[in-house]
């Protein structure tokens, strides 16, 4: 099947589950399937240590080439190791009834949580999300992993589409802010809406067209690369697991910052409360220059021992000048003596950059691709 056809709308499963899991300055699926395709071939193993929810790590699974993505964000490692490998559907139900009907056993709870969840979602709902918040096992069983992630998709949105008030469905907005808004515009109340007739018809929907079909072995990785990808970078010669493609986006410097954008859905993976600053490693906004630099020098070091001698290196950045002359250097490092292309993207109307999302104060608004090879 071409990949025109299989891009087409939501005709085929495998349309279907490319668009699973919006996500913050996530690949277009149309541009991550013309970059597998034009750049590597069947067979070929391809790499994206900054997997984001995966459609890099699915475009190769689905064009025939073994595809491996880390992800450290927990949200965008569920969407992508969802999507390649979803459950059955019936289990995914009979999980989902499970969840439900033991949902009053948490009545108390809800009760207690903060004013913006009694806001946020009616009685039902929320009580139904703190159960399937301890119950589900997201990490070890792919029938749990693969309901968490559809809860996920819906947990918030535009009113009427989603479990919740009315919210943005990519951005979660914070606490403090969203009572004030909800409050100001006599929203006080929240939709009423059944949890279980609404996710099963979001489950029907997304396995109208059956499961996507993965040629060969994919895969997306929770962790940090500079961990993951270590012993895979050992090893890559030994075994001859040789990667053909790199082709990723990591994150901007001073833009990224995957908890403020998706605090709630965290929350539900048995995250704080509220929006609180994140302090792990890799997981909050890069405002250290030279920690930002490393973390670059370090995870495109490990990739280059992956490559084969004649791989292509696909890099997607930020146009500001640090975050893409950093870029530009350590790939350079890495990859010396290679051929290096540069393609300007400049910032369209609609184009949902990282820096548009959090504010570009520069004056090269838009992103630029990196070819190498």
């Amino acid at each position: 099947m071409k990949v025109e056809q299989i891009l087409k709308g939501y005709s085929t499963a495998e349309s279907r589950w490319a668009r699973f899991g919006s996500y913050y300055a996530m690949f277009p699926v149309d541009f991550a399937f013309s970059v597998v395709e034009k750049y590597s071939k069947e067979g070929d193993y391809i790499v994206d240590p900054f997997a984001g929810r995966g459609s890099s790590v699915y475009a190769g699974g689905v064009l025939g080439r073994r595809s491996l993505g880390v992800e450290i964000n927990p949200v965008g490692w569920l969407y992508g190791a969802v999507k390649l490998h979803p459950a059955d559907k019936e289990e995914v139900e009979d999980r989902l009834r499970e969840v439900y009907e033991r949902r009053h056993e948490y009545a108390a709870q809800a009760k207690q949580m903060p004013e913006f969840y009694r806001i946020c979602y009616c009685d039902d709902v929320l009580k139904f999300l703190l159960c399937a918040r301890e119950s589900l096992n997201w990490k070890g069983s792919n029938v749990d992993a693969t309901l968490m992630s559809i809860l996920l998709v819906h947990l918030h949105a535009e009113l009427g589409e989603g479990l919740s008030n009315q919210m943005k469905g990519t951005k979660s907005m914070g606490m403090s802010y969203s009572v004030q808004w909800w409050k100001s515009k006599g929203m006080e109340t929240p939709p009423a809406v059944d949890p279980y007739p609404f996710i099963r018809k979001k489950i029907a929907w997304r396995y109208e067209k059956g499961r996507p079909q993965i040629k060969l072995d994919s895969r997306v990785i929770f962790g940090d690369s500079a961990q993951e990808l270590a012993p895979i970078a050992d090893s890559a010669g030994r075994n001859g697991m040789t990667f053909s493609l790199l082709f990723t986006s990591p994150p901007y410097y001073s833009i990224t910052n995957y908890y403020a954008d998706q605090w709630l859905r965290l929350w539900l993976l048995g995250g704080a409360e509220g929006c609180q600053p994140q302090k792990e490693k890799h997981k909050g906004r890069f405002t250290n220059k030279q920690e930002y630099y490393d973390m670059l020098d370090n995870v495109f070091g490990l990739c280059s021992k992956m490559m084969k001698p004649q791989s292509v290196v696909y890099v997607r950045t930020d146009r500001r000048d640090f975050t893409f002359d950093s870029t530009l250097e350590i790939l350079k490092k890495h990859f010396p003596n290679r051929g290096v292309s540069i393609v300007e993207k400049p910032l369209k109307e609609d184009t949902k950059t990282q820096t548009k999302l959090y504010g570009d104060s520069s004056m090269k608004p838009g992103e630029v691709d990196i070819i190498i090879g």
